[in-house]
């Protein structure tokens, strides 16, 4: 058996069981920590397709700023809400569309084309020709995308800062 399908393999159900990790989990400090360990893995599945560009950004951007961005969400917002929001009767009705989802998913990969005829070798990014192309192409959508991502978490502290009288 091919070494990197092994390592892949043993990569993809660490992710997997972080993700589930994630949803399954009641303690949102934990989840978050389930999501850091998932980003993680998914860096790590970076690797193994030998784009070491995408797995360092993966970490340093995923990994680092947005699960540090979901903890200051977490500090700033009120712990009164929180058995509200944990208490949700709907989670049965949650858990089996997540399973359909699932199965629908799984069905569909399984029988898709382009997984039976992909192809074994790895052709890696070259980390010039991205760099070129983030810079020229997508700068300016992507200067867009954080302006707007700093505007949500300026509102959303703005919002779980606000007292209840109204100031």
């Amino acid at each position: 058996m091919n070494m990197h399908l092994v390592i892949f393999s043993v990569i993809s159900a660490v992710l997997i069981s972080c993700a589930l990790g994630v949803v399954i989990s009641r303690n949102i400090v934990h989840s978050a920590l389930f999501l850091l360990f998932a980003l993680i893995s998914v860096a790590g599945i970076y690797l193994v397709l030998l784009t070491e560009f995408l797995a360092i950004v993966q970490l340093l951007i995923y990994g680092g700023a947005i699960v540090i961005v979901i903890l200051f969400a977490l500090m700033l917002t009120r712990n009164e809400e929180y058995p509200r929001i944990q208490n949700n009767k709907l989670w049965p009705i949650a858990g089996i569309l997540s399973v359909l989802v699932l199965i629908t998913l799984s069905v569909s990969y399984f029988q898709s084309d382009v997984i039976r005829n992909a192809s074994t070798t790895i052709s890696p990014a070259g980390v010039k020709s991205l760099g070129s192309s983030l810079f020229t192409t997508w700068a300016i959508p992507f200067e867009l995308a954080s302006l707007v991502l700093l505007v949500a978490l300026i509102g959303a502290i703005v919002i779980a800062r606000s007292d209840k009288g109204g100031n």
